[in-house]
């Protein structure tokens, strides 16, 4: 009986994470989305038949941006690992990950406002690919809403980054590329304004209590990501045969 020090990476936290991070994104993201639909044609934006494909090819887009982020992470993370060894590498991932996953649960609890700060670190890559995204408006054919949404995802967000982390600690690049692609399904349910859930997630982000039972629940995460034998579920029985 060994542990799977790989587990909580998997694609299942990562689709939680996305589902919950997506309770800070929701106003973020709205207002981009908002930019976009205003960008349409009237016929386009009033016929919600329409409207949907468009809104859908930006956050295939967007999804598709974070998992090239995932795929990036995990070329620096094989780098990384070289020269400490894979073992000691992945550990110090690990590790690494679950200090980033704290401070974002801090800051959706609202016990650590500065962790926003972290969004800094991809401020100047923005600043290069933004007016890329603005000369897509006005969106008027569906292979623009997807480019738009490929360059809005690239929009510095803490939240991202805390994924990025646990991506950097998924054990090789396919891993860590699905990691990401499985937040950026998780933040569709609010980003895509599929009605009752949009409004469910509306008022449960105005919520204290709430956020701050989703912030605890990201620092468990984090804390089963620094140790990993704290969950039964990371456990591998191996049945040896006897002689």
């Amino acid at each position: 009986m060994d542990f799977d020090l790989a587990f909580t990476t998997s694609t299942l936290v990562a689709f939680t994470m996305g589902l919950f991070s997506s309770l800070h994104c929701i106003g973020m993201c709205g207002s981009i989305i908002g930019t976009l639909t205003l960008s349409l044609s009237p016929d386009i934006r009033n016929n919600k038949i329409k409207l949907v494909p468009f809104v859908l090819n930006y956050n295939i887009g967007r999804v598709t941006s974070y998992t090239i982020a995932g795929i990036l992470v995990g070329i620096i993370q094989t780098l990384i690992t070289m020269p400490m060894g894979e073992v000691n590498g992945h550990r110090f991932l690990q590790l690494l990950s679950a200090v980033i996953m704290t401070g974002a649960g801090l800051y959706l609890g609202g016990w650590f406002p500065r962790f926003a700060y972290i969004e800094k670190i991809g401020v100047r890559f923005w600043k290069i690919i933004e007016p890329w995204g603005r000369k897509l408006i006005p969106v008027k054919n569906l292979k623009q809403a997807f480019l738009f949404g490929m360059v809005w995802g690239w929009l510095p967000c803490g939240l991202v980054y805390s994924a990025l982390a646990l991506a950097a600690a998924a054990g090789n690049i396919s891993q860590s590329a699905l990691t990401m692609l499985f937040f950026g399904l998780g933040t569709l349910p609010a980003v895509m304004g599929l009605g009752i859930m949009t409004g469910l997630l509306a008022r449960l982000s105005k919520m204290p209590r709430f956020k701050q039972i989703i912030g605890l629940f990201m620092i468990a995460l984090a804390l089963l990501a620094a140790l990993p034998w704290l969950n039964p579920m990371a456990i591998t029985i191996h049945h040896m045969a006897s002689h």
